[in-house]
């Protein structure tokens, strides 16, 4: 791997309550960061590559805590629905005669998407998993794949099996960008035998789970009407919530929800695009913070997003909080784009390896122009990202202490030909 410095920006750390650092230096070597501060502390130059980030703001890879990144391919394709109908009348049929070659090129656009946003790690719930493993390793992303559990289906039982043989695969592969998890769909969907099964070997194989949880109302009465019980606090029934958990969406929560939530240190993906546009309402992302809750963003998919923009996510939770509370101070903006960064990692349970600039962790970088009208006049960085920023205004993103994407170019794929593939296997399965 080669070494890299990057220099004159104001670099952001993304640590607990860190201040801007204007001039800043960011040094990587080996994969990791080395350095991330004031130009006065930083190493001598020893002939690394030198990245100018004057004009720029240099910060940590954004992380996407939820999404399903094949759906790329249905895109535009079932708007404007309610969530049931919408999965069970149009996604799930379609899914059903899903390819490899389909997962593979639909979440390979996903990356390159991403990528040109600024993530560099996605935490994915999907079907073939090992395709999206293929993709992200070709397109040099950070990723935490895991294939869906549907307890309905008739093979369920098989595909539990393949889940958690890919996840024993991919532990003793050791990707240094690979962090695989077990992914049962949902409480609703998932029979207790399935989710005490997977509860048993997230534990043997030291993964953690991904599922949805408490989307929407209809979940959690349903939920009170089968078990007694909300939707968590089954799963704490089942044990679930002693074992590391990335629970997506967790809108429709009461108190004892948001309590036990916090107490188990859940990692939870706030989805605010996905939530409106599917109408399942406003989580209470103020409260899951106030009550100590690890509260990162993700975008959920591709069709019911429509875009894997995390920057637009940070935007949207930050003005959300405000307008749904009717206090304008809630969820300042360095909380707001923490939620991306620092705590979307911890959300995943990878926040000792990414998720801000600190000397031994991973070296993922991005690097974000506010010279563009929209960000100009120069002041708070926090605020423009923010407030301002968009995902076009990132210049390069570098994963693992190499540079993927620079200067409107990504490096590792020829994306005319992924949008050209993507769009073929669109058409096919789509119509």
């Amino acid at each position: 791997m080669s070494s890299l410095r990057i220099a004159n920006g104001t670099v952001l750390t993304m640590t607990p309550d860190c201040a801007p650092i204007p001039g800043g230096v960011v040094c990587m070597d080996g994969g990791l960061i080395s350095y991330a501060g004031p130009a006065e502390g930083a190493p001598p130059h020893s002939g690394e590559e030198i990245i100018d980030a004057g004009g720029c703001v240099v910060l940590p890879g954004l992380v996407n805590a939820h999404t399903h990144l094949a759906m790329t391919l249905f895109r535009g394709y079932a708007d404007d629905m309610a969530l049931q109908t919408w999965l069970e009348d149009w996604i799930w049929p379609a899914e059903m005669r899903l390819t490899a070659e389909d997962v593979y090129w639909g979440a390979l656009l996903g990356t390159c998407e991403m990528l040109r946003a600024g993530v560099t790690c996605f935490n994915d719930m999907y079907h073939m998993p090992d395709q999206a493993v293929r993709a992200a390793i070709d397109g040099g992303i950070r990723a935490c794949p895991s294939g869906v559990l549907l307890g309905f289906l008739p093979n369920a039982q098989d595909l539990l099996e393949e889940a958690i043989a890919f996840v024993g695969q991919l532990k003793d592969e050791g990707h240094p960008r690979v962090h695989p998890m077990l992914a049962p769909h949902a409480v609703y969907t998932c029979p207790d035998a399935m989710l005490e099964k997977v509860g048993e070997a997230a534990t043997q194989l030291e993964v953690p789970i991904h599922i949805h949880l408490a989307e929407t109302a209809s979940e959690v009465r349903d939920s009170y009407d089968e078990h007694g019980e909300s939707p968590i606090e089954h799963l704490n029934t089942l044990g679930l919530l002693d074992i590391p958990m990335l629970a997506a969406h967790c809108v429709h929560l009461s108190e004892a929800d948001i309590a036990l939530l916090a107490e188990k240190q859940v990692g939870i993906a706030h989805c605010p695009t996905s939530n409106m546009k599917l109408a399942s309402g406003f989580a209470p992302v103020v409260a899951l913070l106030e009550a100590g809750a690890i509260v990162g963003l993700g975008t959920d998919g591709c069709a019911s997003n429509n875009n894997l923009d995390v920057l637009e996510e940070v935007h949207l939770a930050a003005l959300l909080e405000k307008g749904d509370s009717g206090d304008p101070t809630v969820l300042p903006a360095p909380t707001a784009l923490a939620m991306a960064t620092r705590l979307a990692a911890q959300a995943l349970h990878l926040g000792d390896m990414i998720g801000t600039l600190e000397a031994g962790k991973r070296a993922d970088v991005i690097v974000v122009d506010m010279s563009r009208p929209h960000l100009q006049p120069p002041r708070d960085p926090f605020s423009h990202l923010v407030y301002a920023a968009r995902a076009a205004d990132v210049r390069t993103t570098i994963v693992e202490g190499e540079v993927i994407m620079d200067e409107d170019e990504i490096l590792t794929v020829d994306e005319a030909e992924v949008i050209a593939r993507a769009t073929e296997c669109a058409d096919l399965l789509l119509g």
